[in-house]
């Protein structure tokens, strides 16, 4: 496999099933030193069944992969004392206090006693908690919690840290401060894996392996996959009352799909200039002044729909041949 120098993270048509279950089906990817590496997908699509595996905790059914240098079927436990693994749910102990959580979490990573307060003192500092570390743990707001996972994670300054759904349930401004933590760890040299179903959290990533039903369906940075990957055409429209526009609009033969953005509409069509032309004749015949229409680049959310309906519309006539 290749050199941990270049690759913190080298997986190559790895596979887990479970019973007639493929949760997780031929994925390869490398992840970089160094970079945040992102894992987009919806819920259920296999993101932390691969992360699981990654991290030692599942053995991988078929295929193979490499985390620092180590294999992930057979040297599972050298693994888990380079890495940080943050999981999706909260892990620590409700019932202990913020320092109390703290140190056990120190025990387990064996630090010398040398460095458990100068690293306590750092926690403490980066998750805003200084003034509450005798406080209970399952008192704290979603976004202390968080911090204080992370900190916890990483303890032991690994040079690797999985983080699975980090964001999850906490609010957009904890979310916010939670990726400037993320960016302060990659400015120092730290490999990121983040899992993720927030499309606006993946534009902050490096690069990005979409999944989707256990398959990765893409692999790129967020800017190739927006313009490489994207088939149709984006337009956005600016109308008067685009909310009843829109039901004009959904049923040109011209447009593929029609959703409110903001003030306006974005509108998917595999051409976009006649899409272009049928919405200016259609707005103008039922009364709707058009202000704006033009093609724009593709948001990851559009990206994102647009791979995975290609790929059921390819895989639906095969399920009709098996049927």
């Amino acid at each position: 496999m290749t050199a941990l120098s270049e690759n913190a993270v080298v997986v190559e048509n790895l596979e887990k099933r479970f019973g007639r279950f493929t949760a997780v089906n031929r994925v390869s990817f490398t992840v970089r030193s160094g970079e945040i590496f992102g894992f987009l997908g919806p819920n259920g699509a296999g993101k932390s069944t691969t992360i699981r595996m990654l991290c030692g905790i599942l053995t991988p059914t078929a295929g193979r992969g490499a985390v620092a240098g180590f294999d992930i079927a057979t040297q599972s436990e050298q693994i888990k004392t380079r890495i940080g693994y943050m999981s999706q749910k909260f892990s620590l102990y409700q019932d202990l206090t913020v320092e109390e959580n703290i140190d056990f979490y120190s025990g387990i990573y064996c630090l010398p006693p040398a460095e458990r307060t100068e690293r306590k003192q750092w926690v403490l500092e980066m998750a805003g908690l200084t003034e509450h570390q005798k406080r209970p743990t399952g008192l704290l707001s979603g976004g202390w919690k968080q911090r204080l996972a992370l900190g916890c994670a990483i303890l032991h300054r690994p040079p690797i840290v999985f983080l699975d759904e980090p964001t999850s349930g906490v609010d957009p401004l904890s979310r916010r401060a939670f990726w400037d933590l993320i960016y302060d760890l990659a400015g120092k040299g730290v490999t990121v894996f983040v899992t993720t179903h927030y499309m606006d959290e993946a534009e902050y990533c490096d690069r990005l392996g979409l999944i989707y039903r256990g398959e990765l369906a893409a692999l790129g940075t967020p800017e190739q996959l927006k313009h490489e990957l994207m088939a149709e055409d984006v337009l956005e429209v600016f109308c008067q009352r685009p909310e009843t526009a829109l039901a004009e609009l959904e049923t040109l033969p011209e447009i593929k799909e029609a959703a409110l953005f903001g003030r306006g509409l974005h509108v998917v069509a595999r051409d976009g200039p006649a899409a272009a032309t049928a919405i200016r004749r259609r707005l103008e015949q039922g009364g709707y002044a058009l202000q704006r229409i033009e093609k724009i680049t593709p948001s990851l959310e559009d990206v994102f729909v647009s791979l995975i309906e290609a790929r059921d519309r390819a895989e639906a006539p095969q399920q009709e041949v098996r049927g």
